[in-house]
């Protein structure tokens, strides 16, 4: 069995979790408070050390091995939100049409939130096709800061 190691970093919008296997990050998500004991890794800490660049406004592009395991659908979705560059933002639709499946707008929006890795998988970066701050697991308000952060920072 694979050894798991666990990390929080405080960011400027919440404390994030990074949990990462012997080479790879496996989440990086938002929670209330630290529940598990740290148990850092050397790739736990270059993740939280990215973490901090991105939030600092050094980092634009990341720069770790991930796993991401999902439906083969939910993986296109993350291969495709991975496309979006940083300061930028696609509709929900057009993330939709770029897998090439206009009319999977709402599974597009369920595999957004079921994302577990935060910020690097950058679901953050889809809107509606209004313009609006829909959905973020993170909640909106945090959305809406890391798309403000991404604008001033670019």
């Amino acid at each position: 069995m694979n050894k798991i190691f666990v990390g929080y970093y405080k960011s400027p919008i919440g404390l994030l979790e990074v949990t990462c296997s012997e080479n790879s990050v496996l989440s990086i998500l938002f929670v209330g408070e630290a529940i598990s004991n740290f148990n850092e890794n050397p790739l736990v800490k270059e993740s939280i050390n990215q973490l901090d660049q991105y939030f600092k406004g050094e980092r634009k592009d990341f720069s770790l091995t991930l796993t991401i395991n999902g439906t083969t659908f939910q993986n296109q979705v993350w291969q495709e939100l991975r496309k979006i560059p940083f300061g930028t933002t696609v509709s929900y639709k057009e993330l939709a049409m770029r897998i090439g499946n206009e009319k999977a707008v709402r599974a597009v929006g369920n595999a957004n939130g079921k994302n577990l890795i935060s910020i690097i998988v950058p679901c953050h970066r889809v809107i509606g096709s209004d313009k609006s701050l829909t959905g973020y697991a993170g909640g909106l308000n945090r959305k809406q800061w890391l798309l403000e952060h991404e604008v001033k920072t670019k």
